[in-house]
């Protein structure tokens, strides 16, 4: 009885000590968590002058108010700093850069890390101009707002604004403060600021370092990706890619699908749908109702009709063949000696009768193929032909000049009328 109640125990602890392992080999295997920490600027801007001191506070919005420790970095580099605020007293040109911070929170399982917040770029400067301006995304249309900050804040007698070193705005007095309104794409560019002001009879003038100011449009324009569906190979998957640049709170974005220039269904606030696999020219637009704004893809086609067809080139203006001159048999009489004298002065390619005699003039292929051994010589013509031979100048034009003369019409049709004259051969 008592080797059995050992036995029990026994199996109790190896029990218990194989869940523990279990537990502890599970642990590091825990899905990647979904919160992700937040870096605001408390005091100061993010960019100082070197010797003043700057403040940022890290935060977990989990929603649980749960106690989170935190890790700073500044680039790849860990900072010994391990509390909410990081504070940089004093702060040197060597402690410049983009600075971020993890949450890490202990639990039965193990530690929790958030992902890394987004960065806060801090600039320190060791001159005595800097110009300032707002951190927060410059969209078109909003008003921008600078400010040329000197070192030890003399009394200012004029500051200048320069623009790619152009000056933009002069401005007499102690104001630093510059402000461009309505602002477009074409006001994105390099700034910097000049200050001068007068001490002890002299003339002090000062320059900042140049800033970056990119200016961007509340809607990008989108761009449709089709993606084949892995669950039903029926359909197809449209994304709507678009870069919404509104401050928060922003407005709702809602998203609209087209094939073929027609909506396929209503409006959506997630940027992808599902639709049934068809060819066609698909399409996306992006559009905030509050504002008005819309913003249109490049349509983008997926697959191939059914009974597209590559469509040949037609001629603009087709015409029927023009019909031909009805044959003229040779009867069985002998010509005068006259019409002899006519023909034997003038050849076949020099009359203006020839392409009745000879239609192989117009045609692209050799005359010999085209002419039958029983047909009669030029000199054999009724007397009508021979009496327009009698009536031609002895000058007479070739025919082929005088298809020079000839409209475009006629022109066109030469071939048709070689291919019916090759019939009648």
């Amino acid at each position: 009885m008592c080797f059995s109640q050992t036995a029990v125990a026994m199996d109790t602890v190896i029990s218990l000590l194989v869940l523990s392992t279990l537990t502890q080999l599970v642990a590091p295997d825990v899905p990647s968590p979904t919160f992700s920490a937040v870096v605001e600027l408390m005091s100061g801007h993010s960019k100082i002058f070197s010797g003043e001191n700057i403040r940022l506070r890290c935060s977990v919005p989990d929603g649980n108010r749960s106690r989170w420790s935190y890790l700073w970095f500044r680039g790849s580099e860990q900072l010994p700093q391990s509390g909410e605020h990081l504070v940089l007293w004093k702060a040197r040109v060597q402690e410049s850069g983009k600075y971020y911070c993890q949450g890490l929170r202990d639990t039965a399982v193990g530690d929790i890390r958030t992902q890394l917040s987004l960065p806060v770029e801090i600039t320190v400067d060791g001159g005595w101009a800097i110009l300032q301006i707002p951190r927060h995304p410059i969209l078109v249309g909003d008003t921008l707002n600078i400010t040329c900050r000197v070192r030890a804040n003399p009394q200012l007698e004029e500051v200048f604004l320069y623009k790619d070193d152009v000056e933009v705005m002069r401005q007499r007095g102690p104001n630093p403060h510059f402000s461009l309104s309505i602002l477009t794409l074409k006001d994105q560019g390099m700034y910097s600021c000049r200050a001068s002001w007068d001490i002890d009879r002299l003339t002090r003038s000062v320059s900042s370092s140049k800033t970056s100011v990119k200016v961007l449009e509340v809607l990008s324009q989108p761009i449709l990706e089709i993606v084949p569906n892995v669950i039903s190979s029926e359909k197809i998957k449209l994304i709507c890619h678009v870069q919404y640049n509104a401050p928060a709170p922003a407005p709702p974005i809602n998203y609209f699908f087209y094939k073929n220039d027609n909506r396929l269904g209503p409006a959506t606030s997630e940027n992808y749908d599902l639709v049934r696999k068809a060819p066609g020219e698909y399409s996306c637009k992006a559009k905030v109702p509050q504002t008005g704004i819309s913003r249109w893809s490049e349509p983008k086609r997926f697959g191939q009709e059914r009974g597209e067809k590559m469509m040949m080139p037609q001629p603009h203006h087709p015409r029927q063949p023009r019909p031909l001159a009805p044959a003229v048999s040779a009867p069985d009489l002998s010509p005068p000696a006259a019409a002899e004298s006519t023909a034997t002065q003038h050849s076949p390619q020099q009359s203006t009768a020839a392409p009745f005699v000879q239609p192989t003039e117009m045609s692209t292929q050799p005359s010999d193929a085209l002419l039958k051994p029983a047909q009669p010589p030029p000199s054999t013509l009724p007397s009508t032909v021979q009496s327009l031979n009698q009536a031609a100048p002895p000058n007479s034009t070739n025919f082929s000049e005088e298809s020079g003369d000839m409209d475009n019409a006629d022109l066109d049709d030469s071939d048709d009328m070689s291919v019916n004259f090759s019939a009648l051969v």
